[in-house]
């Protein structure tokens, strides 16, 4: 096996994206309320961050065609994806105005939720902070959900899944 050892500079960005990728993440997709509509984009960068207050932070990439709309609102939930909800994560990383192919409601603050996430957790922004490329949001957890089921993993640009013991 050959290593491969580079300084992440801007011209070995493809090698940094692809050591990057060598860490499986589950899949997420965060939606928001936006004046003309609910809006969701999908996410592999969440992270529990406290328990007490309970936060977790997700990244945003400033280029995204979404930066707006999830930069600025107040609310917002995480879904965790189930295996079988891969087609549904695709899309939304797609097109994050289409809700066509989603089972959804709006939530009594107005965030739109998913039906059938392994978990998903309904938050109110906590802070925000700038870094390099991206903005981490951090969100206060009002809301909990989850249920027992197979995650939607993704590790080096494939999808897979692993079976709960519990």
């Amino acid at each position: 096996m050959t290593e491969k050892t580079f300084i992440p500079t801007p011209d070995q960005s493809s090698a940094f994206r692809e050591a990057l990728g060598c860490f499986g993440t589950g899949v997420t997709v965060v939606t928001a309320a936006a004046s003309d509509g609910p809006r969701a984009i999908t996410v592999n960068s969440f992270a529990s961050v406290s328990l007490d207050p309970p936060l977790v932070l997700w990244c945003l990439a400033k280029d995204s065609n979404r930066f707006e709309t999830f930069s600025t609102c107040s609310h917002y939930a995480i879904h965790v994806m189930a295996q079988d909800q891969q087609e549904q994560a695709l899309n939304f990383a797609r097109d994050g105005l289409d809700f066509s192919h989603a089972e959804w409601s709006a939530d009594e603050a107005g965030r739109p939720v998913l039906a059938d996430c392994l978990a998903r957790f309904d938050c109110r922004l906590f802070d925000r902070h700038d870094a390099g490329d991206h903005l981490i949001l951090v969100g206060h957890v009002e809301k909990v959900l989850h249920r027992k089921g197979q995650g939607l993993i993704f590790k080096r640009g494939q999808f897979g899944g692993f079976t709960d013991l519990f």
